[in-house]
C-alpha cells in the first residue's frame, strides 16, 4: 500500500496504463475516444478510458482541465490519475467533471519510491478522502 496526497477525492478501480513521460490532455487526448493522440508521446494510440492513468505529471495548457472533464463527462476519461508531481491543471480538471457532471475521479500525489512501486502494480485501488490517499493493488 502507498500512502499519498489528495488532489481530487474519489475512489477509482481499474487497470493502470502506465504513461513514460507527461501528457497534455489538451491536444493529447481524444475526449471523444479517450485515446493518447499526441504523435509525439511513447504510449500514443493507447487508450486512457476507464483505466488508472499513472504519469508522471501533467503537461502544458490549461485547457487540459476542460478536456479532462469533457472525456469523464463522455465516459472516456481515465477512471483515476496517480501522479508523482503535483499537477494543479489535472486535479482542476477531475474536480470540474465532479461539480458539473457528479463523477468522481480521484488525483493523487505519490512520492517517487511510492510511484515507482504502484508502475509495476496489476489492477490498483485508489482511494482519495481528505487530505490523505491510499494506492493499493485492486482485490
Amino acid at each position: 500500500m502507498s500512502e499519498g496526497r489528495t488532489l481530487s477525492p474519489g475512489e477509482a478501480r481499474g487497470e493502470p496504463l502506465v504513461l513514460d513521460e507527461p501528457l497534455s490532455f489538451w491536444g493529447g487526448v481524444d475526449p471523444a475516444s479517450g485515446r493518447i493522440i499526441d504523435r509525439h508521446h511513447p504510449q500514443v494510440g493507447r487508450s486512457a478510458a476507464g483505466r488508472i492513468l499513472v504519469m508522471p505529471s501533467g503537461r502544458g495548457s490549461s485547457s487540459s482541465s476542460s478536456v479532462l472533464a469533457e472525456a469523464v463527462r463522455a465516459g472516456t476519461g481515465p477512471a483515476g490519475i496517480v501522479l508523482r508531481e503535483p499537477d494543479g491543471i489535472v486535479a482542476l480538471g477531475a474536480l470540474v467533471a465532479a461539480e458539473l457532471y457528479g463523477a468522481e475521479v480521484p488525483v493523487v500525489v505519490l512520492d517517487p519510491a511510492d510511484y515507482d512501486r504502484v508502475r509495476s502494480l496489476g489492477s490498483i485501488l485508489v482511494r482519495a478522502a481528505g487530505a490523505r490517499a491510499l494506492v493499493e493493488p485492486a482485490p
